[in-house]
């Protein structure tokens, strides 16, 4: 199974605990995208280029059939494995994703914090303007991940919060945001510009089972994102959870596995 980590972030993101993967039976490979950690940037990457990636990790070793989940800003590249990967992705689960830039009837950025917002019109201005901005947050979060993390907390929403004040979890963040970003901001800038530009496949072409997870409160990709998905992947299975925002995805994980390996 391949876990495809939020943005910003790296190959060190949340993942269930060995015990828990043993007992799923489940083989777990994650790797950073293009542009985050110890992997090359690949200039002008787009959502659908995560297939490729899968693929050819896949064919290294020696994997023919696999399941593909991905959180946050991972969620996009799963779909993608599942529209162009149909003959090896046998089950894809996208958490807390967002919807196409483009999509048709969805007011992309209703319930959105500002943080956000302002990175998405900055990448609408330009891929310059972008990488400005977030080359200087990066170097914030390089300086000092624990103090970023704990700067983020205050605007959560209640369950995130309470989510995010778990040591284990906070340390976990930190380490993450690290590694992904301690070379530059390029893979956080990327991801921003391929959710912003054409996707490169088509919703309608998945047929793989599919599991659209969100948290009803989530305000990072708000879950109407998820609602528009529901309506055009053919077969999608929605849960949207009361009582739970962003970062319930991570409580939700060990669940999603588990159907991911029937």
């Amino acid at each position: 199974m391949f876990l495809l980590h939020g943005t910003p972030g790296s190959r060190l993101g949340p993942a269930p605990r060995s015990a828990v993967l043993y007992r799923l039976g489940v083989r777990l490979i994650t790797f950073d995208r293009p542009g985050y950690g110890d992997s090359d940037r690949l200039p002008g990457r787009r959502v659908a280029h995560a297939a490729a990636d899968v693929e050819a990790i896949a064919d290294a070793l020696d994997i023919g059939e696999f399941a593909v989940v991905g959180r946050s800003g991972g969620a996009p590249h799963a779909l993608a494995c599942a529209a162009l990967l149909p003959d090896r992705t046998a089950r894809a689960a996208a958490l807390v994703g967002l919807a196409p830039r483009d999509a048709q009837g969805l007011d992309w950025f209703e319930g959105m914090t500002e943080s956000n917002v302002r990175e998405y019109i900055n990448a609408a201005a330009g891929k310059g303007q972008l990488t400005t901005s977030l080359e200087m947050r990066s170097i914030t979060i390089r300086a000092d991940p624990r103090r970023s993390v704990n700067d983020m907390r205050p605007g959560l929403p209640k369950p995130d919060r309470g989510i995010v004040a778990d040591a284990g979890i906070r340390v976990m963040l930190e380490r993450n945001f690290e590694e992904g970003l301690r070379s530059s901001a390029d893979g956080w800038v990327d991801d921003v510009m391929a959710f912003s530009t054409d996707w490169d496949f088509r919703l309608e072409d998945i047929h793989a089972p599919v599991l659209l997870w969100h948290g009803e409160q989530d305000v990072f990709a708000p879950v109407q994102h998820t609602r528009w998905l529901a309506e055009r992947i053919p077969g999608a299975q929605m849960i949207v959870e009361r009582g739970a925002a962003h970062f319930g995805a991570l409580r939700a994980l060990t669940r999603v596995l588990s159907w991911a390996t029937r």
